[in-house]
Order: structure tokens, then C-alpha cells, then sequence
């Protein structure tokens, strides 16, 4: 069963939602939210990174920055920018990007079962992450990012789902980068009985985007019931904010790898030692685009001003791990370790990762400008990721990037009340 419950959420009213919603927290450094919110003085971003409000050299972790963090989400609750509902709701929250269409249903999602495994990872946190988002929330009171959960779809629910993005939305706007974002409010009691019911029928969610918010849920959880001696269970601080989306809506992008060093190869040093485990081609193309890979198993190389494809050596593929048969697995066990010296990409300051929104191109420029080779990758599959987490294993890091980004700021969920 999956137990999800409404809540009394904020919002944006339909005049300030373009202004308020806000790219994630950790999309983006500093610097770049203080210039977004420079000319924008609703922006979330002001909630979610309130280090924009204080100098460059302050101490992003610091209780004043976070308490600045609380004292602007109040602001805009005092203004009138950001208003709760009446009663416990749930909302559907739908993003359009070109060709790309996903409805969300915005609910609390349980700790417990999160704690207990019901809700499903993929990927090991760290501390210091979950540090910062556990005192995030804990200080400000409030889940101010939503989760991204996902679940294997059902007929029923994708019925229940389009019967309401009929009616007139309480939110609708397009975003500076042409995405549209629509937010319904699902308020009528037996719809909500529905959807409860419906859910319970899931087996399982699975955390798609959002590891160390839902860590944090559970730690504030966790710290509440200890200072909580009349602990019921029916408290805000026991459902986390997630915006569940069926798997087969989900547009999951390549994560792809550019490298700072040849790790002491010649170019024809490297491309002889990764011959040995790959099929290796010169791609004669005049877009970078034309370079993407095909499919899985596969990937494409911008090496010395020129593409590469490189497909896997089947033997070398073991189609019955369900981890290590990943290509961001394969590409890290096969070349990235034993040839350029990348023992552990999450602390090696020799590699970097770039999201798949940003094209190849990108690979490119950043071997122009301070790397030496890039690797594209073929997209992880949502069907990869539940087999990962039903079984119980971590993908490795950088493995999936999910596009469009939800918006922060389109809801809030308070811990003070539901």
C-alpha cells in the first residue's frame, strides 16, 4: 500500500505564481540565484536560498541565514502572495516541455513508510546534505521542496487524473524557459476519498528525484517524536511533500561526464586502451547532436576536436545485474576507473557532470575551455531505476536527470498544521 494524505498547503495566488515559483535549491550556486532574485523580490529563491540576501562570504549553513530563510516564506504569507486552503487538499500539479507532458499528484507522502521501505531509494545520501535540508526544515517549519516520487502507473488513477485537468486550474503559467506549469486544486471529498483509496492499491513509490529532502523529512520526524511526549502520529512533521508522477510520464535525460585530465595518455594511448573494451568509431558529423547515442550499452566520445562512438563489448556486459549492466556503471568499471583514474567521481575533482538539458554542444565547449575529453550517455531508464530499487541496490552517482524540474514555491507544506 501506499498511504498518502491532503494537507492544508500554501500557494501562489494566480497573479504572483510566475513571480514566487522558483527553480530548485540545488540547481543553481549562489551567485546565480542572487542574480535571478536581484529584480524579484517575490522569488522563492529568497526561501530556499536565502544566502542571496546577505554577502557572497557568508556562511550558507549558518542559523541566521536559515532563520532569514523563515522570516521571508512568513513574508510572503503576510502579504497575501503565498495562501493556504481552507481544508486538508490534494493538488495536481502538470508540466508541459515541448513534446513532454507530466501530471503530478501533489500529496503527503508518509515517513513511515518511507522509513520502513515502502517508499523506495536509489541513491546513498550524504550527511552534510542531509544536514543542511533535516535544519532547513526544522528552522523554517515547513517542507518548502517537494519530493519527486514515482509509481507504476494504473489505469485508474490516469482516469481519475484526466477527469479533473478538465475544469478550470487555480494556476497556470508559462516560465522563462517555456515551461508551462498548471496546479488544480483537488478539494472535493470524494475525489480525495478516491485517490486514497486508489493509492493504497500501489505497492510502492519510489523516489525519483529528491533523496536528501525525503532523508530530511525523516530525520525532522525522527527529532519531533523525541521531543513530542504525546506523539499520535497524526502529526504535520509525519508526511513529507511529493509530487507522485505515474513512471510512464517521466522524461529522464542523459547525465554526462567531462573530464579534466587524460590521466598521463597520449590521445592515441587512450583510444587504444579503451579499444580493448569498446568497439570504437569516428563519427564523421558537423552537429554534436548527430553524436547522441542510440541506445543503451552505447556512448559517444569528444576527444582532440573530434566524435567518437563506443559501443560495449557484449561479453563484457553481464545483462543479469541490474546495477553494474547500467551505463554509467559500465562506463565508470570500464574506463573512467581502470584508464583515467576516477576512482570515486564523487569526490574526484577530475571529473564533472553536465545535465542532458544542456546538449552536446556543451561537452564541447567545456573540452575548449578546461577539459580534455567528454563522454555522452544514453538516458537511465525509469524502467532501471524501479528494478534497482525494488531489489534493493544504489545506482551509482550522476545517473539520472530528470527534466522539467519541478518548481519550488507552487506549494508549501507546513509542519504547523495540516
Amino acid at each position: 500500500m501506499s498511504a498518502i494524505k491532503p494537507f492544508k498547503g500554501f500557494t501562489p495566488t494566480k497573479e504572483s505564481a510566475s513571480k514566487v515559483a522558483s527553480l530548485p535549491y540545488d540547481v543553481m550556486n549562489s551567485e546565480e540565484a542572487r542574480e535571478i532574485t536581484k529584480d524579484n523580490p517575490l522569488s522563492f529563491l529568497r526561501v530556499v536560498k536565502s544566502e542571496v540576501d546577505f554577502p557572497s562570504d557568508a556562511d550558507t549553513h549558518s542559523d541566521e541565514v536559515y532563520n532569514k530563510g523563515s522570516e521571508n516564506l512568513q513574508q510572503l504569507i503576510a502579504d497575501g502572495n503565498l495562501v493556504q486552503s481552507e481544508k486538508p487538499v490534494f493538488y495536481l500539479y502538470r508540466q508541459i516541455m515541448g513534446d513532454v507532458t507530466q501530471i503530478g499528484l501533489v500529496a503527503g507522502a508518509s515517513v513511515d513508510e518511507y522509513d520502513t521501505g515502502l517508499i523506495k531509494k536509489h541513491e546513498h545520501t550524504r550527511k552534510v546534505k542531509e544536514d543542511d535540508r533535516a535544519k532547513h526544515v526544522n528552522i523554517l517549519n515547513a517542507n518548502t521542496g517537494p519530493v519527486f516520487l514515482t509509481y507504476q502507473h494504473k489505469a485508474e488513477i490516469d482516469d481519475l487524473v484526466a477527469s479533473i485537468i478538465t475544469i478550470e486550474p487555480a494556476i497556470d503559467f508559462t516560465a522563462d524557459d517555456s515551461i508551462q506549469h498548471t496546479l488544480w486544486n483537488v478539494n472535493n471529498d470524494e475525489t480525495i476519498d478516491k485517490f486514497i483509496e486508489l493509492f493504497n492499491d500501489v505497492p510502492a513509490l519510489y523516489v525519483a528525484d529528491g533523496h536528501h529532502r525525503s532523508a530530511a523529512a525523516s530525520r525532522v520526524k525522527a527529532m519531533r517524536v523525541a521531543d513530542n511526549k504525546s506523539h499520535s502520529g497524526d502529526e504535520p512533521y509525519n508526511h513529507f511533500l511529493s509530487v507522485i508522477f505515474p513512471d510512464n510520464q517521466l522524461f529522464v535525460m542523459d547525465y554526462n561526464r567531462v573530464l579534466k585530465t587524460l590521466n598521463g595518455n597520449s590521445v592515441e594511448d587512450l583510444k587504444a586502451k579503451i579499444a580493448e573494451s569498446f568497439d570504437l568509431t569516428l563519427l564523421d558529423i558537423d552537429n554534436a547532436k548527430d553524436a547522441k547515442p542510440e541506445r543503451r550499452t552505447e556512448f559517444a566520445m569528444y576527444l582532440n576536436d573530434a566524435w567518437y562512438r563506443l559501443k560495449t563489448k557484449e561479453n563484457l556486459i553481464d545483462r543479469n545485474d541490474p546495477v553494474n549492466s547500467l551505463d554509467v556503471a559500465l562506463l565508470q568499471n570500464l574506463l573512467l576507473q581502470p584508464i583515467l583514474g576516477i576512482e570515486d567521481p564523487k569526490t574526484s575533482n577530475d571529473i564533472d557532470f553536465v545535465g542532458g538539458i544542456r546538449g552536446l554542444s556543451e561537452l564541447e565547449k567545456r573540452c575548449h575551455d578546461d577539459c580534455q575529453v567528454a563522454f555522452a550517455l544514453y538516458p537511465t531508464g525509469i524502467d532501471q531505476l524501479i528494478a534497482i530499487a525494488d531489489a534493493g541496490e544504489v545506482m551509482p552517482p550522476k545517473s539520472t536527470w530528470f527534466e522539467p524540474k519541478l518548481r519550488s514555491g507552487m506549494i508549501v507544506k507546513s509542519l504547523a498544521t495540516e
